[in-house]
């Protein structure tokens, strides 16, 4: 028999299964692929492109998310034989090869466990995230251009395609501004948690006397539409402007005016894309920016109405939500969580699967989604 404190973890891990099982509703999984399944098989399937992607990409999700869980039920079935067989054997390597796996099934289940708080109206959807210098100068720059490699380093450790539609360079160093699309599912569920102010506390590698620089950054992330959500904008309400793409210190990328600026005359709201040839294809992604802007608009004032109506600002995120401090100590903290970590370097090379962990919990206990 294994040891009490293996037996309870195994026990604990059993209980963490059959109730993530639960709450996906397998046989309401197994349903739904087989009615995907059947609808993706119809010969005219394509002659509607969109639909096509929108039926064959929800039953790739939901096809991986049963393989995920099935695979986890059958390591948690065969977790209790290993550690018999260790025990048989009386050596320590196989104790060692058992205890590992314990450790990352247990990993898995956690994250499954956050998968299923992920239930919110948007969450399954890929995000867009847009992330802006704020109070600081130079400093402020640099520091948006951190956090920008941040979360696409976060992408790449999970294997999410991402695309960077479109990033203003400051003039000495670093970003004004970057927007970039998480095509994963449930990117904005997840990475939604992450929105708000980033401050940062450091010796500014820009001030020759070396002193302490507090720096801020804003992060805003929000749900890619579908299709049939499109909001209509009228011509009249758009200007676009047309300019030739950049990169850091202006020098010239394209030797055509095809970047594309879209200003949302009523709201004032301003997205450009520049990664793509054509100046067409730019217009159309920013496009896509901008409806998703505008309807985020709508969300927020439906939101404002509600919060007024029952009078209740417990659930809010507030503005600042994490504090980076990299002198006189090393420490980074969530303030709504309280979640702290010692390792900045690991955080900031994209290892935050913790802090939006811990974020995801936070939210579902305050029952704020944003």
């Amino acid at each position: 028999m294994p040891s009490l404190e293996i037996q309870e973890r195994l026990n604990e891990l059993a209980v963490k299964v059959s109730s993530i099982g639960t709450v996906l509703d397998i046989p309401r999984m197994k349903e739904s692929i087989s009615a995907l399944e059947t609808e993706a098989s119809v010969p005219n399937l394509w002659d509607d492109q969109a639909n096509a992607q929108k039926v064959t990409s929800k039953l790739s999700t939901i096809q991986g998310d049963l393989r995920k869980f099935e695979s986890v039920q059958m390591r948690d079935a065969d977790l209790p034989v290993l550690f018999e067989l260790a025990e048989d054997a009386g050596d320590q390597e196989s104790l060692d090869e058992a205890l590992k796996e314990l450790k990352a099934l247990e990993a898995v289940v956690g994250e499954l466990e956050i998968r299923t708080l992920l239930s919110g109206e948007y969450d399954e959807r890929e995000a867009l995230i847009t992330i802006r210098s704020g109070a600081g100068g130079v400093d402020a720059a640099d520091w948006a251009e951190m956090l920008l490699r941040m979360y696409t380093r976060y992408c790449e450790r999970h294997g999410w395609s991402y695309e960077v539609y479109d990033t203003s360079y400051a003039e000495e160093a670093g970003i004004k501004s970057a927007t970039f699309a998480v095509k994963a599912p449930y990117a904005y569920g997840t990475l939604s948690v992450e929105q708000g102010t980033h401050r940062l506390v450091r010796i500014s590698p820009f001030d020759n006397q070396s002193r302490r620089q507090t720096s801020f950054a804003d992060v805003e992330v929000i749900p890619v539409l579908e299709q049939s959500e499109s909001v209509e904008i009228p011509e009249d309400d758009l200007r676009v402007d047309v300019f030739r793409s950049s990169g850091p210190g202006g020098q010239g990328v394209n030797t055509t005016d095809s970047a594309v600026r879209l200003t949302h005359i009523p709201t004032g709201i301003v997205v450009s894309c520049q990664n793509e040839r054509s100046q067409l294809q730019n217009r159309a992604t920013a496009m896509v920016v901008l409806q998703a802007k505008l309807l985020e608009t709508q969300r927020q004032a439906e939101r404002a109405k509600l919060n007024a109506l029952k009078d209740d600002s417990g659930g809010s995120w507030g503005n600042q939500m994490r504090s980076y401090v990299l002198h006189p100590y090393q420490m980074v903290k969530d303030l709504r969580t309280n979640e702290e970590t010692g390792n900045p370097g690991a955080l900031l090379d994209g290892e935050i699967d913790e802090l939006v962990q811990a974020g995801i919990r936070w939210r579902k206990t305050n029952s704020a989604t944003p």
